[in-house]
């Protein structure tokens, strides 16, 4: 660690003694208490000389450091939470929060945010240039501000060169919106045939019958909620919600729709073999077995993950046991992505739901959890992971194999949701954000931002970077509002108390994506916190380092036009760098962005090849400018 670093370290990192003032200060006549008393701040100091120290170990670049530029970059969306998640709370999914897809909606080239709610309006934020934004939801047509929104997805269903845009809520009915080219949509979800209403969530494009129309997988969690309607309009959450999987009559399948053409789906779940009814909060999609058809992993936070085998694009084949004995418990989010640059692609999940079965201090966050469930809950946990996993993918020429390896490589964290991945310092090995922790009424958890240390393992680097503590010092905010001298005398929080009262909780974030959103040639993060507004968080890569990168934009023609499936391999020299275009971009998060390739020294690009959905193989081994974006237009000779 040199001086420099540890200068910038502690710049970024400057707890105050506030903390300790916050539960008795007054804002006017309103009290303000804080829950828990204790949020867990005197940890991070701990935490953060244990990552100075780390970087000893270090032979990647980490001399950069992120900013929180939410209020320069215009953006004044805040996210707000239903009451049970608030004021009534209880252990119910409503606190699995909501995503952010990004999209150029207008085709300026510039990436534009979507950001999601429970309560009130959606709002999508157009990029401006220079890190700065501007509302555009009422012109976009998009706000769903009577709906209890959970998850959005960008893609162009119709190949005409624009993304469009689905939604899916909680029982209000899932939504289908066209894109005219210019960021004004349309709603479209009937005569699409999409129009499920139940307890939907996350939801990807991807093309299983390659016929170059790409079909929509939905994940649906299962009945979590009653008939009973809350103040806000939202559905009150049952009793027992985290034992749903007990319950026959709680089951919601997930589907599977097949793109007929003309903007319109059909659900082909049962007639493919996807009858599946797990607790499933998200799903992602790659070719593993590189048979040359997208395979399915459907995530399930209450029990056993799901890999289907997808066969000649007719049916799906439950292959998990084969390939992937054991998965974690309660898993919330999840990665495909090729850490160690061998041209295989791993895996990575994040199990939130195991943490929950313990209370535990912030020494064991980077351990597994010592599960306290029994039996009856688990329904059979010698299968089972109870923590994150991380599957390195073996390369077998003959078979696919896989080895569990999340501890060896250090990516266990704390009460964790989804992960987003992107060469975060431009090395050419791809870095891991993973959001974190519970709010109220619980302490403060970490996000995780995880150096790749040249595919070997991962270094917790969130102090070293700052991005920890959220911005900067911002630990708490105000969660909810009590009359304690009116309707909500009764409340547990209005003990002792006569007054107007405001509670305190901590921070936390759901969902992330990563991408360029200032333009300059590194990677930036943003973030959908829950009932708090989002971090902008702005790296200055550029001015520590001399970057070299190159983004590739791909355009299909026999293949989906956002060539959705498609690989696409750089070779630089001795580094080769494999990317897949999945869309997956975080949690619930499923976006249309360009794939990012950090060259590290290298100056120059050799080739880029890209294998397409088609299984067309196209190798571009001129004009390639490093610093720019390229877009690759798929051969259709």
């Amino acid at each position: 660690m040199t001086p420099t670093a540890y200068r910038r370290l502690r710049g970024c990192f400057a707890m105050t003694a506030l903390l300790a003032s916050i539960a008795s200060a007054a804002s006017g006549q309103r009290k303000q208490i804080l829950v828990p008393a204790d949020v867990g701040g005197d940890a991070l100091a701990a935490r953060a000389a244990d990552q100075l120290a780390a970087t000893e170990e270090i032979d990647t670049f980490y001399f950069f450091a992120f900013r929180d530029r939410r209020v320069e970059s215009g953006i004044r969306f805040r996210h707000r939470i239903v009451d049970d998640a608030g004021k009534h709370y209880k252990m119910v999914h409503y606190d699995h929060g909501n995503g952010l897809p990004v999209a150029d909606v207008d085709g300026d080239g510039l990436y534009d945010i979507y950001f999601m709610s429970q309560v009130g309006r959606n709002e999508l934020w157009r990029n401006l240039g220079g890190g700065k934004f501007e509302d555009i939801t009422a012109t976009a047509g998009v706000a769903l501000e009577d709906r209890i929104s959970v998850t959005g997805t960008f893609a162009d269903i119709d190949n005409d060169g624009d993304p469009d845009l689905f939604v899916t809520t909680v029982k209000m009915g899932n939504f289908l919106f066209e894109n005219d080219g210019t960021g004004r949509f349309t709603d479209i979800t009937a005569a699409a045939g999409l129009e499920y209403h139940g307890h939907s969530s996350g939801a990807v494009f991807f093309d299983y019958d390659l016929d170059g129309l790409l079909d929509l997988f939905v994940a649906n969690v299962g009945i979590y909620t009653t008939d009973r309607k809350g103040a806000d309009g939202y559905f009150i959450g049952v009793d027992q919600a985290f034992s749903g999987h007990l319950f026959a009559e709680r089951t919601e399948t997930s589907r599977l729709y097949r793109n007929l053409g003309d903007n319109r789906f059909v659900d082909v779940s049962s007639a493919t073999g996807l009858d599946d009814g797990s607790w499933s909060g998200d799903v992602s999609v790659i070719d593993l077995d590189r048979d040359g058809y997208p395979d399915l992993f459907l995530l399930n936070m209450q029990g056993d993950d799901h890999f289907y085998l997808n066969v000649e694009g007719k049916r799906f084949v439950d292959k998990t046991a084969e390939y992937f004995p054991k998965t974690p418990w309660g898993t919330m989010g999840i990665e495909f992505l090729d850490y160690n640059n061998d041209g295989h692609f791993d895996l990575v999940l994040t199990d939130m739901h195991s943490d929950m079965s313990e209370t535990v201090g912030p020494e064991r966050e980077k351990l597994k959890a010592r599960m306290q469930w029994g039996e009856e809950q688990l329904q059979g946990g010698d299968n089972n992971i109870f923590g994150n996993a991380f599957y390195r993918n073996l390369g077998r020429e003959d078979t696919l194999e896989f080895e569990e390896v999340s501890d060896a490589v250090g990516t266990e964290n704390y009460w964790p949701w989804g992960v987003s991945a992107g060469d975060l310092n431009a090395d050419g090995f791809e870095d891991l954000f993973i959001t974190a922790s519970m709010n109220y009424p619980f302490r403060y958890g970490l996000n995780s931002l995880l150096l790749n240390d040249k595919g070997t393992k991962f270094f917790n680097s969130e102090f070293i970077v700052g991005t920890e503590p959220r911005s900067g010092n911002d630990l708490t905010r105000e969660w909810f509002d009590l009359e304690c001298g009116g309707e909500d005398k009764d409340h547990e929080h209005c003990e002792g108390e006569d007054g107007s009262v405001t509670v305190l909780a901590s921070r936390g974030t759901r969902a992330s994506v990563i991408f360029d959103l200032d333009g300059d040639g590194d990677l930036d993060i943003v973030t959908n916190e829950f009932n708090s507004e989002p971090l902008v968080l702005i790296s200055d890569l550029t001015e520590q380092t001399d970057v070299h990168s190159i983004e590739v934009e791909l355009v299909g023609r026999v293949s989906n036009r956002d060539g959705l499936g498609a690989v696409v391999t750089v070779v630089a020299g001795d580094l080769v760098v494999t990317r897949s275009n999945d869309g997956k971009s975080g949690y619930l998060t499923h976006s249309s962005l360009p794939l990012y390739f950090g060259l590290g020294e290298h100056q120059t690009i050799d080739r880029i090849e890209v294998r397409w959905p088609s299984g067309r193989i196209q190798v571009i081994d001129s004009g390639i400018v490093v610093g720019e974006r390229i877009e690759i237009e798929e051969s259709v000779q």
